[in-house]
């Protein structure tokens, strides 16, 4: 198909063919409108490379065929993860960056987020979660290998949001700040009791009894969190003050009144949403008159559900709640709410962090899985970077305790003290 030039006719002078656009590049401006419009092009088998036309691009996609764009086309958000893995989409440029710019586009565009992705009406939102349905979600995620996790997590062996106190910080020194925040938080004394739900690899009990002197009872569903984390506390000698044991959240009220302090971090989002009434109650169970807790967790502005290609190949049956959500917890059990934080731009330094660490490994990582696995997580850290970059997703702390504890700081002031130079771990 051609046509001539009104110009070029009037004067006499040779016309031009100007080919239209192929149905292909058509489908891909509709998609690049549906997501807003974000700056990025997409360059196509054909050779044709498609833009909004009003930025300059800050980086492209390169789609290998007709079939990954019509995947794509009817559902972008589990179409990219899937092909950008299998490599059947490449990218020129930073990919966190250009992934930053759709999240963006996505939040500022009036386009119906249903018309965006017309596929995810057909998903299932809810899930069953059952003790053995848990246990397989953590299996799936956790324990696919320590070695792995060593790569790039640092020496705190910590997985969850880091907290730094200076922009110089590193990341086991923002590891270790943010395990003395959570402290602090919860003003722990020598002697206490506390029940940790969801401890990973057990940097955190281990932080709480070697520094602050209490006895710590650690739950955990991942067999080979708790063997590292059994061999770690042996080694400080603290066999005796940590006790780490296979169960989950649904077993913390076994003790009855038995705790001064509650802490999960990192833990609720794999709780399913329809759980968090039995969650607070069990927490307020195993609490004493005395007692507080603290939950940290990732979360949004407002309830909606995990990124879809995220909960199937990264985190199965997870969540990131709403602080509407959350209050679930602690209403069902009348806690007074007595500190909130948001954390957000700490994650987004902390996956930086990790994800030049996972590059920094990368060959190790690649031969000890494949090329598949190397892309897919590339793509996790690279996307949840952008995610906190945006506001995608928020990190919130609660710190909370039942309605009679007297427990009520009288300022924040205690929490951002000096930090002890002589750092654990």
């Amino acid at each position: 198909m051609q046509r001539s030039s009104p110009s070029n006719v009037a004067t006499g002078r040779d016309t031009y063919p100007i080919h239209a656009p192929s149905i292909a590049a058509r489908m891909t401006r509709s998609l690049l409108r549906r997501i807003g419009d974000p700056a990025i092009a997409l360059v196509l088998w054909t050779g044709e490379t498609v833009t909004t036309g009003r930025r300059e691009p800050i980086g492209q996609l390169i789609v290998a065929n007709p079939r990954t764009l019509a995947r794509l086309f009817f559902d972008p958000e589990m179409e990219f993860g899937e092909a950008y893995s299998d490599g059947r989409i490449h990218v020129r440029g930073d990919l966190t960056r250009i992934m930053e710019e759709v999240n963006r586009c996505e939040a500022a565009s009036a386009i119906s987020p249903a018309l965006r992705a017309p596929i995810r009406s057909a998903r299932a939102v809810y899930r069953y979660s059952s003790r053995s349905r848990a246990r397989d979600n953590i299996y799936h995620h956790y324990d696919i290998s320590n070695d792995f996790y060593s790569m790039w997590l640092g020496r705190t062996m910590a997985y969850t949001c880091a907290y730094y106190p200076a922009a110089e910080a590193t990341l086991d020194e923002a590891q270790i700040a943010k395990m003395d925040h959570v402290c602090r938080k919860l003003r722990l004394r020598p002697g206490e009791r506390v029940i940790e739900a969801g401890c990973g690899w057990g940097s955190l009990a281990i932080h709480m009894a070697c520094r602050y002197g209490v006895k710590v009872t650690a739950l955990n569903i991942s067999r080979e969190q708790l063997g590292f984390a059994r061999k770690r506390a042996k080694a400080e000698g603290l066999g005796e003050q940590v006790d780490f044991i296979e169960s989950d959240y649904r077993d913390i009220d076994q003790a009855e009144g038995s705790y001064d302090a509650f802490v999960s971090v990192g833990m609720l989002e794999h709780v399913n949403l329809h759980d968090y009434v039995d969650l607070g109650r069990r927490v307020s169970k195993c609490l004493n008159a005395a007692g507080r807790g603290l939950i940290h967790s990732i979360g949004r502005n407002r309830p909606a559900r995990l990124h879809a290609w995220i909960e199937k190949r990264i985190f199965p049956g997870a969540s990131a709640p709403a602080i509407g959500e959350m209050m679930r917890i602690f209403e069902s059990a009348d806690h007074s709410i007595l500190d909130v934080e948001n954390l957000r731009p700490h994650y987004a330094r902390t996956l930086r962090d990790w994800r030049e660490r996972f590059n920094g490994h990368i060959e190790a990582v690649r031969e000890q899985f494949d090329e598949r696995f190397v892309r897919m997580w590339e793509l996790y850290l690279c996307g949840s970077e952008a995610a906190f970059h945006t506001g995608d997703l928020q990190i919130f702390q609660i710190l909370f305790a039942p309605r009679a504890s007297s427990f009520a700081p009288w300022t924040r002031a205690d929490l951002y003290a000096p930090a002890d130079q002589h750092a654990h771990l």
